[in-house]
């Protein structure tokens, strides 16, 4: 004779899993309205103040007039900059640390590590690069050092994303290709790098998320209070939107003119790393389709 299952047990079972469910579901669309809320208060705060003055020209009368381009410029440049040196640096470390280097003490040392670098507070980052790039190697205050330090800021996510995203191709491509005679190299090159590339890709993302609304980095190393005009080189110094939103919102002759001006700098400063989000995922979608052809 069967044995028939305790009804009042399931039933209690299925409302303790609702329950649970329930709860996670209101957490997330917490979450979400949360983000929202904050979006829509920056929208509606800063978008009157959103016109072409606004976004080409420069700051004027004592930073209540005049637009904020040479910020959105500096910014961009310090992202492309931090980019060019965290991505390709990043991306080798990680296959190196998972191709190459054999599990073992140093190995896990260097994970430790790199592991502790994305947890250190970016002031510290600044004063590393005021002391080693700014006056060690004798870049000065200037785009070059900006970079480098926000680089350095970014470089822990890349180096992590890219090793896990080795960590998880299965190792039937590897041998595949080497019973192919295809060299490590090529095989890492032609095989397992684009199958990494979208989540690569993700952590390039994460990386310059992080990197673009930091301030103590850029204000030991690059950042202007004001620049009449763009800079030159890479030597220069640059405006830069995170720490011209702390300047116009914290200091001045004249604050309650300067506070629509700062909301509309994070405003622009939202649309710029949002833009920057739906690039990196066009090109990761890229991949993906290109992988799927393949």
């Amino acid at each position: 004779m069967a044995i028939q299952p305790n009804s009042s047990y399931n039933r209690r079972k299925h409302i303790i899993q609702q329950t649970a469910f329930g709860c996670f579901r209101l957490l997330s669309y917490g979450v979400a309205a949360l983000l929202f809320f904050i979006l829509g208060f920056i929208i509606v705060k800063g978008i009157g103040v959103i016109n072409w003055e606004f976004l080409s020209q420069a700051p004027s009368d004592g930073m209540t007039k005049g637009g904020i381009w040479p910020a959105i410029f500096g910014t961009c440049c310090l992202m492309a900059g931090s980019a060019l040196f965290a991505f390709p640096t990043g991306v080798m470390s990680g296959i190196y640390m998972n191709e190459y280097a054999k599990d073992g003490k140093l190995v896990r040392f260097i994970r430790m590590m790199t592991n502790n670098l994305s947890g250190i507070p970016s002031i510290v980052f600044g004063l590393f690069g005021m002391a080693f790039f700014v006056n060690w190697l004798d870049f000065g205050d200037s785009i070059l050092a900006g970079s480098l330090t926000l680089g350095l800021l970014a470089l822990p996510i890349v180096i992590r994303t890219t090793e896990e995203a080795f960590k998880d191709l299965p190792d039937n491509f590897r041998e595949g290709s080497l019973a192919l005679g295809a060299t490590k190299a090529q095989t890492i090159w032609n095989v397992l790098l684009p199958m990494a590339m979208p989540r690569i890709i993700t952590g390039l993302i994460l990386s310059l998320g992080r990197v673009s609304g930091e301030t103590a980095p850029i204000l030991f190393t690059c950042a202007a209070y004001f620049l009449p005009k763009l800079p030159d080189s890479i030597f220069d110094q640059c405006m830069a939107l995170p720490y011209h939103l702390y300047v116009v919102a914290t200091s001045g002759t004249d604050i309650e003119a300067q506070m629509p001006i700062a909301y509309g700098t994070a405003f622009v400063l939202i649309l710029i790393v949002l833009l920057m989000n739906l690039a990196a995922n066009s090109i990761r979608k890229f991949f993906e389709n290109k992988l799927k052809q393949k």
